[in-house]
């Protein structure tokens, strides 16, 4: 019993939050990551056109590309604040997926040598990461749909 008497209240409260429990820590740590992707990934792609002597709005047009996902994942994440649980656990799989697998790709690239392809990976990864955000998103959200329909 709480102190108001109202221990069945706090129950239904704490069952109606849409972030309790695992999704609300997947989610902090999805909102975590994302944020030091986004500013990860601009830095090695700004310390690889360094190294590369690019003209400056070369490397700001990179950093916009680069930075395009992780707005795209911030905004979805607005957006999905109506969702149930599943798509919205997913998202914030995704945001953790995209952000590690960023980093990394970008990281070995930043940190090996220069060569003609270092530029190809930071113009591919950014469409390659839409596509998974597309697809994973819309699949959940369809499994989704599907459950609630069957109850």
């Amino acid at each position: 019993m709480t102190i108001n008497g109202s221990a069945g209240l706090a129950s239904k409260e704490r069952q109606g939050k849409p972030e309790a429990g695992f999704v609300g820590v997947l989610r902090a740590a999805a909102l975590i990551a994302l944020l030091v992707g986004a500013v990860g990934s601009v830095g090695l792609v700004l310390y690889v056109g360094r190294r590369k002597d690019s003209p400056r709005l070369l490397m700001a047009l990179f950093a916009i590309w680069v930075l395009s996902p992780f707005v795209a994942l911030g905004l979805v994440n607005i957006v999905s604040k109506g969702w149930s649980v599943i798509p919205r656990a997913t998202l914030y799989s995704v945001m953790l997926v995209l952000t590690l697998g960023s980093l990394g790709i970008y990281g070995d690239v930043a940190l090996g040598p220069v060569t003609a392809k270092t530029t190809s990976i930071f113009v591919v990864v950014p469409p390659a990461s839409w596509l998974l955000i597309a697809v994973v998103v819309s699949i959940a959200a369809l499994i989704s749909r599907s459950l609630s329909r069957r109850s």
